[in-house]
């Protein structure tokens, strides 16, 4: 697989293991806070672990919110894994409100303290959990889900999730105790994960795979300058 990727760094989570996993499957890894680099680049991961605030703060003092705007906007293959993915949203209620990058309409909020069957559960959300595709999404054929099947586990660590305004752009979802978890995200070229991917064995790496053959489109003006 000829691929490369720009992993954004922004100063928030290991982006070591990640680098690795990408290249386990044979990608050509850029690791950079660079707006130019992120601009030029033909795909583009937004990993992270941490605080909603935190790392938003972490792209702001970058100058990366606007090149990363202007990214998703080209067509290109871009993809967030967990706080990677809840900052691609509006807005993040986790202590307090804070804006998001505003790439996929909608809100992140704390996940359910209790299941639906009114008893509690911990929180964080953290182990090994199955994917189910939404009734709104007929088939994972052509996304980063291709080849996985309904009810593969994947690993979760996370207190806050994804709910988007659109039910279009849930791919997958996973259920805790009932409760309703956006687990992949799609909005066009622009992928999300909740769970981590690099962590989540062959199934995750299946999910690399899968980003990194993406078609790569001729992609549209950017109108960043830098």
């Amino acid at each position: 697989m000829n691929t490369s990727i720009t992993i954004v760094d922004y100063g928030v989570g290991n982006l070591l293991s990640v680098a690795r996993a990408f290249e386990h499957c044979g990608a050509e890894v850029t690791i950079s806070d660079s707006a130019e680099t992120i601009l030029n680049s033909d795909r583009l991961l937004l990993p992270g672990v941490g605080a909603f605030a935190d790392g938003m703060a972490g792209l702001a003092e970058r100058g990366l919110i606007d090149p990363l705007r202007a990214f998703a906007e080209s067509d290109r293959p871009f993809m967030g894994i967990c706080l990677g993915m809840q900052l691609m949203f509006e807005v993040s209620e986790e202590f307090g409100e804070h804006r998001g990058l505003s790439i996929i309409p909608g809100r992140i909020q704390a996940v359910p303290t209790l299941g639906l069957d009114g008893m509690p559960h911990k929180i964080p959300h953290i182990g090994w959990n199955q994917l189910v595709r939404p009734d709104s999404e007929p088939s994972w054929n052509g996304t980063i889900l291709e080849g996985v099947a309904e009810q593969e586990a994947f690993y979760f660590v996370h207190s806050y999730a994804a709910v988007p305004l659109h039910s279009e752009h849930r791919l997958a979802d996973t259920l805790y105790d009932g409760q309703v978890i956006s687990a992949v995200i799609r909005h066009g070229s622009v992928y999300g994960c909740q769970f981590h991917p690099e962590k989540s064995g062959h199934a995750g790496l299946r999910v690399i795979e899968n980003f990194c053959a993406l078609a790569l489109h001729e992609p549209k003006l950017l109108e960043q300058s830098v």
